[in-house]
């Protein structure tokens, strides 16, 4: 098996939690776990993907999600199982409702309502492609331009995640931007093939959404991920499903920030399959402290 091929899998295991049908009070209990990894505390993207399957896996397969709003409330731990409650809100005649709540000792840390509907036709518009954006065939790999650090970090985001990610704007990895608009573009695909199942497309991209998101709030104030003391966490996330897509084939994700005060900047996200459809759209405030000059 190649390693895209295991980076992949990796990913399916992770979106494919297990159930117990005994552990149930008012919810639907499943587990999920996280990968060995280089870093302690698990990706907030995961939570999300994973929160994202555990609510699905209680509706029927021709109502998609199409809708979630979750809080981060605490930093999960990277070698701890994670437990996700779904509670069943309401199955209208055509949307569903569902609260998720993701715990580790016991409490929360992440809560997510997600909203579920049958296919509907109706009014259909959406914002344009951006023109002039490069192939990602053109442009270079993460391992080609970190993958020759010898740090565990930077080892893992070349060789052992599970989406192939190729920046369109200048990588902010740790030189500082030249360009301070406060926007983004990467690229992004899963390395290899995903199963066919859609929702199992939908909760990986809501993983994805959450690698670069609050990159244009670092790149408006010349800060890269390895500015000395600034410390980063996601407080909330935001996202709507608008098309089908799938996750294996490359999608366009755009991104700026509107707005940055008191310690926190709003990052908004718009994701594009090749064809140009507006397939996702995303939103994020995050926490971002930097130590102040002396």
């Amino acid at each position: 098996m190649s390693t895209n091929d295991t980076t992949t899998q990796k990913l399916i295991e992770l979106l494919d939690l297990s159930g117990d049908p005994e552990a149930r009070t008012d919810e639907d209990i499943f587990v999920g776990h996280t990968p060995p990894q280089a870093r302690s505390r698990v990706f907030g993207g995961q939570v999300l993907g994973q929160s994202v399957m555990a609510a699905s896996k209680t509706i029927a397969e021709n109502r998609p999600i199409h809708s979630m709003h979750g809080y981060f409330l605490r930093a999960g731990d990277a070698t701890l199982p994670i437990t996700f409650g779904v509670q069943r809100l309401r199955d209208g005649r055509s949307f569903s409702a569902r609260r998720v709540h993701a715990y580790q000792n016991g409490v929360p840390i992440l809560s997510m309502i997600a909203s579920f509907q049958a296919p509907s036709a109706g009014l259909d518009h959406q914002d344009a492609m951006p023109e002039g954006v490069p192939d990602p065939e053109s442009l270079p790999t993460t391992a080609e331009l970190i993958g020759d650090l010898d740090h565990p970090v930077a080892q893992e985001y070349a060789f052992n995640r599970p989406f192939d990610i190729r920046y369109i704007s200048e990588p902010l990895y740790f030189k500082g931007p030249r360009d301070r608009r406060a926007v983004n573009a990467v690229w992004m695909k899963t390395t290899s093939a995903m199963p066919e199942d859609p929702a199992m497309h939908r909760a990986a991209l809501a993983y994805a959404s959450d690698y670069t998101l609050l990159e244009p709030i670092l790149r408006r104030h010349g800060l890269t991920w390895i500015t000395p003391g600034m410390s980063v966490a996601s407080l909330d996330h935001a996202m709507w499903w608008h098309r089908p897509f799938r996750v294996d084939q490359w999608l366009l994700y755009v991104q700026e920030s509107p707005s940055a005060s008191g310690a926190r900047g709003l990052a908004t996200g718009r994701i594009f399959n090749r064809e140009g459809q507006l397939v996702a759209t995303v939103a994020q405030e995050g926490m971002v402290r930097v130590p102040e000059d002396d």
